[in-house]
């Protein structure tokens, strides 16, 4: 009976491994910035050596974090976001962040090999990782790989963590970057009886 309740019980707590990735997006996980938080500010050096703070930009932001330059899934991730950022730039009016524990002369060299348009930001030391609350994956062995969406006041409006999939976060960040657009008005219209 006991190893029954034990087997109930480790499966029950892992019920959301099962769970679609669409419904874990909105979910904050173990230590993360949830959804309607502030997210921490934070000052970091990109590529070209230009420091970015969260808190002087005013426009809603994708902060990806990843776990490092020139490896497959990232460089996978970092092209994806490269081929829409111009779309999420004048569609959303937003910009794009990724963030990573390696130097700037990493940086410069991840950021000039898939000629990236947008800031790969420097965080030696996971400073910012730590504030975010990035879980580690695969056990703690491996830096996290989330996207958050933050509005132009920097509160948190979507959480996707999937270490795996890494093409995938640049669809749930504009998924809620699409949600954050305001509604189009309907123009004023007159039709006449006849």
């Amino acid at each position: 009976m006991k190893t029954s309740t034990v087997l109930v019980a480790a499966f029950a707590g892992s019920a959301s491994a099962f769970a679609p990735p669409s419904v874990i997006s909105k979910q904050s996980t173990y230590l993360n910035l949830s959804v309607g938080e502030s997210a921490p500010d934070f000052s970091l050096v990109d590529q070209n050596g230009k420091t970015f703070t969260r808190s002087q930009n005013k426009k809603p932001l994708v902060v990806y974090f990843y776990p490092a330059d020139s490896t497959p899934g990232c460089t996978v991730q970092a092209n994806a976001f490269q081929e829409e950022i111009q779309s999420i730039r004048k569609e959303y009016k937003a910009d794009v962040v990724g963030i990573s524990g390696q130097g700037a002369e990493s940086k410069q060299k991840f950021a000039s090999e898939l000629g990236l348009d947008f800031s790969i930001l420097a965080d030696e030391g996971d400073a910012t990782r730590k504030a975010f609350g990035v879980p580690k994956a695969a056990f703690g062995l491996f830096p996290g790989r989330v996207t958050y969406v933050l509005d132009k006041n920097g509160v948190c409006t979507s959480v996707y963590d999937n270490l795996t999939d890494a093409a995938s976060h640049i669809e749930a960040a504009k998924d809620a970057l699409e949600e954050m657009k305001p509604a189009k008005k309907e123009g004023f219209s007159f039709s006449l009886p006849f």
